[in-house]
Formats: structure tokens, C-alpha cells, sequence
């Protein structure tokens, strides 16, 4: 017979001096003063999810330094759509991030 699992709320909280991953992770960030660039890593690395498939294909180069994000696009009109639309582009990975991360996009 198999056992069958039961809720212990006694079990289930969590001891003193016992910090969530998540919580040393950031702590870890800002002690060794890595998170803007791991915050520059996740724009790269999830930039497809950020952006949309669509902008994510047509994308060649995509980079972070000094708060300049550097695309480069193979596709001329999407070039131009998104130049007219850099402040949208800012906004939206800032607003994901959750900080002031770029300040400028440029089109190389």
C-alpha cells in the first residue's frame, strides 16, 4: 500500500536564519556588484521573449554596454519601425527589468 502525502504547515515553515534562494542570489548580486550585468545577460539571452519572435528572427547582434543596447537587424523596414519606436523599446525593457537599465538604442 502506498503512503499518501499529507500537509504539515508545522513542517512546511521555514526555520530562522534559513534564507530563500532567491534572497542570497540577490545578495550575492549586489555584494560583488554583478547585477547589471547579469541584467544585461537576460535582456541577450531572452531577448526573443522580450521583443516577440518576429524582431527576435530578424536580429543579428544583440548587445549592452554603458546603457546603450546596440541591435543590429537585417531586415531595412524593420530598422526604420524600430528606430521611430526606441523610447517603446526602452520602456519595455526597463519595465521588465525593473531598473533603470538602458538609456539609448542604437542601430548599427
Amino acid at each position: 500500500m502506498a503512503m499518501q502525502y499529507r500537509f504539515d504547515k508545522e513542517k512546511a515553515s521555514r526555520r530562522p536564519g534559513v534564507t530563500p534562494l532567491k534572497d542570497a542570489i540577490d545578495q550575492m548580486l549586489e555584494k560583488y556588484r554583478l547585477r547589471n550585468r547579469f541584467d544585461q545577460s537576460y535582456v541577450v539571452a531572452h531577448w526573443e521573449k522580450i521583443m516577440g519572435s518576429a524582431i527576435a528572427t530578424r536580429t543579428k547582434t544583440v548587445y549592452i554596454k554603458e546603457k546603450t543596447l546596440f541591435l543590429q537587424i537585417e531586415s531595412a523596414p524593420l530598422r526604420n519601425e524600430l528606430f521611430r519606436a526606441k523610447g517603446k523599446i526602452i520602456e519595455l525593457i526597463n519595465r521588465e527589468m525593473g531598473s533603470e537599465l538602458l538609456e539609448e538604442v542604437v542601430f548599427i
